[in-house]
């Protein structure tokens, strides 16, 4: 099973914040190409509306599996940010690099606004 090693875990600033992992195992052959596609647009995301935190993560086991990690306002805002220009070319560049389609899930911390 493979897992993510946390060296330097802060707690979130914002509660209600909403977290975004995106799991790419990418073609063993295509990881220079996702790096460079990723250093190319990181700050670009960090900018969108309603994006606090960005950060690229690799798989402790699979050095061919990626994770974005993301800190996000609210679902309205990483929706604005799919419906994006910026989101239009990053994730088809990127769903060209992989070797089996992407995992993504949206987590809030628990209890938060109940």
């Amino acid at each position: 099973m493979s897992r993510l090693i946390l060296t330097d875990f802060q707690p979130l600033a914002h509660p209600t914040v909403l977290l975004r992992i995106v799991r790419l195992p990418l073609a063993p052959g295509r990881v220079a190409d996702f790096l460079n596609l990723f250093r190319a647009s990181e700050d670009l995301i960090r900018q969108q509306p309603g994006c606090r935190h960005l950060e690229l993560w690799q798989d402790a086991d699979d050095p061919h599996t990626y994770c974005t990690y993301s800190h996000w306002d609210d679902a309205a805002a990483l929706d604005a940010y799919r419906r994006s220009a910026l989101f239009g070319q990053v994730w088809p560049a990127t769903k060209r690099l992989l070797a089996a389609p992407a995992l993504a899930f949206s987590a809030v911390r628990a209890g938060a606004g109940q």
